[in-house]
């Protein structure tokens, strides 16, 4: 009575009112969050899954090819990875080949798709081989004896051309001229100036970023939110590297590579990218992606 005089029961009634609309919003607000996370988590899982399905459409689509008539029986002749040294001698064995007929030798870039005329002419019934090489340079004369394709870190423009020598220049394989290196994962960073494939600089950082989450509920929402509130600022600090060193100037062309996820994030700066699974410690890691990326695949046709 006491409560109703004083319209004390009024304000109880109010306040379980709102405790009750309270706890309806934080379900709500729970039940956001946990979607948010499963998107979060669901995400990584595809990208993860994208790159099985990338290796094993590859593999189905060599197998579809060797499946397809005469095919199946067509095989490289020899298929090896060239890098440094050995990449170099590779390269001066195929430029030293010369003919006397100013059209005797085919050089071309074959990008993902169709073949060129002069390639199928050139290559004949291991013409399947090229498009499973592809995206690659090859190299071919007009007698048989040589017919090899490449892998091109930095990739031409698509050509083809028959002269009296293959045309390979150094830039499409080898690390050349003053160049900058860049690695970015979401918890890494490295960067690195080279010259003529000696690196003369580098700047790298690592940042505190959470792992996987294993806990379902909201406290899942509020780790998956710092995380990426982590891995922002990681990307941050690394956008601001690349873009001083874009004012900068002084490297002829930049080189990122890193996690599908992040490239993105930092493609304006680059001239080319590329993934790489590469881990470590950021001066470590860098070495293993560079060493990959210029890393050039022989094929012999």
């Amino acid at each position: 009575m006491i409560d109703r005089l004083l319209g004390r029961a009024e304000l109880k009634e109010r306040i379980a009112e709102l405790e009750e609309e309270k706890r309806h919003l934080e379900r709500r607000a729970e039940a956001e969050e946990e979607r948010r996370s499963d998107a979060v988590a669901d995400r990584q899982r595809a990208e993860e899954r994208v790159n099985r399905l990338e290796k094993r459409i590859e593999s189905l689509e060599d197998r579809v090819e060797r499946a397809e008539g005469d095919e199946e029986t067509v095989e490289f002749r020899r298929v090896t990875d060239a890098y440094g040294p050995r990449l170099a001698d590779a390269l001066g064995r195929l430029r030293g080949i010369e003919s006397d007929d100013p059209e005797g030798v085919l050089t071309a870039f074959v990008p993902d798709g169709a073949v060129p005329e002069s390639v199928r002419e050139g290559f004949g019934d291991r013409t399947p081989l090229v498009r499973r090489a592809a995206p690659a340079v090859v190299v071919a004369d007009d007698t048989g004896a040589v017919s090899a394709a490449l892998s091109t870190p930095i990739a031409p423009e698509p050509f083809d051309r028959w002269s009296d020598r293959p045309r390979l220049p150094d830039e499409w394989f080898r690390p050349t001229g003053r160049f900058a290196f860049a690695l970015v994962r979401s918890d890494t960073f490295a960067l690195g100036v080279y010259e003529d494939g000696e690196r003369v600089e580098f700047e790298g950082f690592t940042s505190d970023v959470k792992g996987a989450h294993s806990k379902g509920g909201f406290s899942q929402g509020r780790f998956e939110r710092r995380r990426e509130g982590q891995i922002d600022e990681h990307l941050e600090r690394a956008r601001d590297a690349l873009g001083d060193l874009e004012a900068e100037g002084g490297v002829e062309r930049t080189v990122v590579v890193g996690e599908r996820s992040v490239l993105g994030e930092v493609r304006e700066f680059a001239d080319h990218t590329d993934v790489t699974d590469a881990t470590g410690d950021p001066k470590a890691a860098l070495e293993d992606a560079f060493r990959d990326f210029w890393t050039v695949r022989i094929h012999a046709v």
